[in-house]
């Protein structure tokens, strides 16, 4: 048996092999007719139809035999996707010096008869091949070769529709994890926006109070409070009516900004108790990212924080470092910590821990489900790991 060919852009076509997905699924009835098909045309008792990757011909139909794969270095196909011809003929492989000690040829399959098409893409690349096989000497007529090559045209137009199929319904699913998305994120938001409002409400009513006596230099630092509040507000609307018109944005529109100062932005967000302090990262760190969703996964957390404390003094540390592929950032607490049985169930949509935070008010179990699910989409991920009573920290990683 003489050196195993192969093709010359062989790199190129196992990543187009890939492609398709074919590799070890299951019988289907359009490849199996076809197959059926090429064995009555031809009038021999084997026909298959092929796919072959670095080591391994595997057979997406088998007319006429169980065997359902081979060794690449056995294989006739092998030789067929090698060349540039449209179809290889072997009458007697006892006789070719390609085959002649061919195990296939000497063993116990005895394969005299060959003849194979190979499967090329709309690219150029031969996946794998239609062939006909028997245990006897035969030929082919004109008319044979070319219902052969016309059966293998059929074979890459049901692959090419099966991608295709595939690839829609990827599509689908994408988009249907797109709009989950949209609406947890639009709850979230809602559920944040709170936090600015109570502000402003709870520093309109000092205000009230404070005018109806004579009035003191205090006011206009609650003024200035007020509307600084407010500003953020509508800043962060506007921001969520952008995304909600184009939720792709959420994603794709990255700006470069610096750490600590989206953190401050968003600590004027919240209420935050004075008994609470929040320890930002000690240096000034550079970022290329999306603000809008690091904005949301940082008031979720800090919010939760401030909330679910029971200390006369509580703090949070904020940590950061990066390195070639990720953002990793720390959000450490002293609150009330969490139990180990969960770390994992917090994640999950709808999953309260039933208590209740400082103001008296439990949690919906939308905010950590949807940090979670948009840092999916981010290629990144979050974790926790807390004492009962010590606090917690949550470990965020965010794929660069």
């Amino acid at each position: 048996m003489l050196t195993l060919p192969f093709p010359e852009n062989e790199a190129d076509r196992l990543i187009a092999l890939q492609s398709y997905n074919i590799f070890d699924t299951a019988e289907e009835g359009d490849f199996d007719a076809i197959a059926s098909l090429a064995s009555a045309i031809c009038g021999v008792p084997i026909a298959l139809i092929t796919f072959i990757d670095e080591k391994r011909q595997w057979f997406k139909s088998h007319k006429g035999t169980e065997f359902t794969e081979n060794l690449r270095e056995l294989s006739f196909c092998t030789h067929v996707i090698a060349s540039d011809d449209d179809i290889l003929i072997v009458p007697d492989a006892r006789l070719d010096e390609r085959f002649v000690d061919n195990p296939m040829v000497t063993g116990e399959t005895q394969i005299t008869f060959y003849a194979g098409v190979p499967l090329v893409n709309e690219d150029g690349f031969a996946l794998g091949t239609l062939c006909v096989i028997d245990q006897q000497v035969q030929t082919l007529t004109a008319d044979q070769e070319q219902a052969l090559k016309t059966l293998g045209r059929q074979v890459i137009d049901k692959l090419e529709l099966r991608r295709k199929v595939a690839s829609l319904e990827k599509a689908n699913q994408d988009l249907l994890n797109s709009n989950v998305l949209i609406q947890k994120f639009a709850s979230m938001a809602a559920h944040d926006i709170k936090n600015p409002l109570s502000s402003i409400l709870l520093t309109s009513q000092a205000l009230k109070i404070r005018q109806e006596k004579l009035g003191d230099e205090g006011c206009q630092r609650l003024v200035d409070l007020n509307i600084t509040s407010t500003k953020n507000l509508l800043e962060l609307v506007e921001e969520m009516l952008a995304y909600s018109k184009s939720p792709s944005l959420l994603l794709a529109k990255k700006q470069n900004f610096e750490l600590n100062s989206l953190i401050n932005k968003v600590i004027s967000l919240l209420a935050v108790p004075e008994n609470v302090g929040i320890i930002l990262p000690s240096q000034s760190h550079k970022l290329y990212f999306s603000i809008i969703a690091l904005e949301q996964i940082l008031i979720n957390l800090l919010s939760n924080a401030i909330r679910y404390t029971n200390k006369e003094k509580s703090y949070i540390k904020i940590r950061f470092e990066q390195d070639d592929d990720f953002y990793r950032l720390e959000v450490e607490d002293n609150g009330v910590g969490i139990a180990e049985q969960y770390h994992e169930k917090i994640f999950s949509n709808n999953f309260t821990l039933k208590i209740t935070d400082r103001y008296n008010k439990k949690g919906s179990g939308i905010g950590l489900s949807t940090v979670k699910d948009l840092l999916n989409v981010l290629n990144g991920n979050i974790y926790v790991k807390s004492v009962p009573g010590e606090g917690a920290t949550f470990f965020i990683a965010i794929k660069k």
